[in-house]
């Protein structure tokens, strides 16, 4: 890689402006090899149309009811958690706009990507109607309150704090696809949801590489966005309405938990770019790689108590499925 030649000498701090430059670059080779990875995909080929009906309203339809849902309670509450998060995709493109530019690799890359994202709105919203698996009236309120909201990232410090977030929300992201696929009992909806999680796999591929790189020019600052991060994560949609009762059910039902973020969001995104083996660190990245690794170890233990508690709940609904079964 060859480093901008405005490059501050020594620990000078870098600027945002000095990183956008100095990585444009990176963004432009992982730009590149986005493109040559990624395939074309039609949301249209993964909805079954067949399906579809008219709901009760001008039409004169069928009033939706949760009997015609063909997915489980716990993926009907995640799938629509999903989509109020990939609805609100006009917001991210604003911030990542906003602070990474309409310019250069950059800018195409943003571009690239809202494109590709917005595939996942439009065919989660198909399949979810025509399908039937959730109350439509209720998933347009939230949209609207959701959105009507606005959003705001708690990731604004600075450019590598907005790269450090998504390198770990995309595989987050994907991670929730796939377990909600899983889950949801329908082999449709598992297909779609895959589909999706590679988008996302792909977008996660992009930003962790542009962190290592970001890792290779400036340590001490990349380590505190990292640091920050970690022990502040949130999911994007946590402002939407319901979403603290919908993370617990999503959480005990075994599609996103502490457990999952710990050890397939996490740690594999750490032990790729190696964030607690480098060396040479300033005093403010090994302060924030200290930080780092006590917050791993006491999310850890907050995983193990809370995988004892799940398999509590687990079992007393389980026994009292049985009960009511006999």
């Amino acid at each position: 890689m060859t480093i901008a030649p405005d490059r501050p000498a020594g620990r000078t701090h870098w600027s945002d402006a000095q990183l956008l430059h100095a990585l444009e670059e990176v963004v432009e080779r992982e730009l590149n090899r986005h493109l040559g990875v990624a395939k074309e995909w039609m949301p249209h080929e993964y909805v079954q149309w067949s399906l579809g009906r008219d709901f009760d309203g001008i039409f004169g339809g069928e009033a939706w009811a949760v009997q015609q849902s063909p997915v489980t309670d716990v993926a009907r509450v995640s799938l629509v958690v999903n989509l109020l998060t990939e609805d609100n995709l006009p917001s991210y493109h604003h911030e990542i706009a906003s602070m990474f530019g309409r310019d250069g690799a950059w800018g195409t890359w943003v571009h690239q990507w809202t494109a590709e994202e917005g595939r996942h709105s439009i065919v989660m919203r198909d399949y979810l109607l025509t399908s039937r698996a959730v109350d439509p009236v209720a998933l347009e309120r939230a949209r609207m309150t959701h959105m009507a909201e606005g959003f705001e990232s708690d990731n604004n410090h600075s450019m590598l704090h907005s790269v450090a977030y998504v390198a770990f929300q995309e595989l987050a992201t994907r991670i929730s696809h796939r377990n909600t696929g899983h889950n949801s009992g329908d082999p449709v909806c598992d297909r779609m949801l895959a589909r999706i999680a590679t988008d996302e796999n792909l977008h996660m591929v992009f930003y962790r590489n542009l962190l290592k790189a970001a890792l290779e020019i400036a340590p001490d600052q990349a380590m505190r966005a990292i640091a920050d991060v970690v022990t502040g994560f949130r999911m994007p949609g946590h402002s939407m309405p319901g979403f603290e009762r919908a993370a617990v059910q999503i959480a005990v039902g075994g599609i996103y938990n502490l457990r999952i973020h710990h050890d397939d969001v996490l740690q594999p995104v750490l032990r790729k770019l190696k964030v607690m083996e480098i060396t040479g660190l300033g005093p403010e990245g090994l302060e924030a790689q200290q930080e780092l690794g006590l917050f791993l170890d006491g999310l850890d233990t907050q995983a193990t108590r809370f995988d004892e508690r799940q398999a509590a709940i687990l079992a007393r609904r389980q026994a009292a499925q049985e009960r009511r079964a006999g």
